[in-house]
């Protein structure tokens, strides 16, 4: 059997800066074609990240370099997979993780994990967030600190990616959450992520950019979540005061600790006072709180 015939799959592999890595991965999974099986960030420590992409065929050296504009720090390797290898990555084989009452695991590790109720079971895959990045975490810990103290009842989870937030915040409330991203893929995969968490018939999913659906723009939510890229959570910030009622809470992550700083100050202008900071290996959480009586954009 030759090389090429035992290949599934092709793998490239970067470093970039913190503050550029999660752009870099935005662009990898947006623009390049073949588009990616799956895109994953890890941090090497000292301020870098390593970008990996998963391809199911040889991506052209030519739109890598137009996607990265330069960023890269370094070579940037394209290696092919045996099939033994492609399988592994794409399942996400680095283990549990564990954040706050949250266990997240692969469907790998379902035998080994401890039978609780707050298990989630979310694969690496073509949407984001299997909590081995440190914003999904940063979220997770965020939300289990607010479920301790409140029981926000109308919830809603922009830019869902694998759902992971959705349910995790439907298993220990027990109501409805309205989860939606705009890769239609994405909000498929959340749904089919529900359904196989037993959350199925408490979270609503839908396609759409933003609050850019008739379903989010009739609410008004006690909880909001959004783990997404720093452009995006500066676009939705007038849309975020108008949909989080006065004393509800956004948690929002995807952040550099330069970008949040920017992200909190364009929030305050909106009436959003910052509850709690997380900081996980360089990325951070933001818990902001909607002030009470305070009209939008005062």
């Amino acid at each position: 059997m030759s090389e090429e015939s035992a290949t599934a799959a092709y793998q490239v592999t970067l470093l970039a800066e913190a503050g550029e890595a999660e752009a870099i991965a935005s662009r990898l999974e947006e623009t390049i074609e073949p588009r990616a099986l799956a895109v994953s960030l890890f941090d090497r420590g000292m301020g870098r990240f390593e970008v990996s992409a998963l391809y199911a065929e040889r991506p052209h050296e030519d739109a890598l370099v137009a996607a990265l504009d330069g960023a890269a720090h370094g070579a940037v390797s394209i290696e092919p997979l045996a099939a033994a290898d492609w399988v592994t990555l794409s399942q996400g084989k680095r283990g549990p993780v564990q954040a706050g009452r949250f266990l997240a695991h692969g469907s790998h590790d379902r035998d080994r994990v401890p039978k609780r109720r707050l298990a989630i079971e979310i694969d690496a895959g073509q949407a984001f967030g299997t909590a081995h990045h440190a914003s999904t975490r940063g979220c997770l810990l965020a939300l289990d600190d607010l479920l301790k103290r409140e029981r926000p009842r109308v919830i809603l989870d922009i830019g869902t990616g694998t759902g992971i937030l959705a349910i995790a915040a439907a298993k220990v409330l027990q109501c409805p959450v309205l989860a939606s991203d705009e890769d239609r893929l994405a909000a498929a995969i959340a749904a089919a992520n529900a359904r196989k968490n037993r959350a199925g018939a408490l979270i609503s999913t839908v396609t759409a950019r933003g609050f850019a659906h008739p379903s989010l723009r009739r609410l008004a939510a006690d909880l909001l979540l959004a783990n997404l890229v720093e452009r995006a959570l500066y676009a939705l910030a007038p849309e975020l005061a108008r949909r989080v009622k006065p004393g509800g809470t956004a948690i929002l992550s995807g952040l550099t600790q330069t970008q949040a700083r920017t992200i909190e100050a364009r929030n305050s202008a909106f009436g959003f006072i910052l509850e709690k900071r997380i900081v996980l290996d360089g990325w951070t959480t933001l818990v902001l709180r909607r002030r009470k009586g305070r009209a939008v954009g005062d």
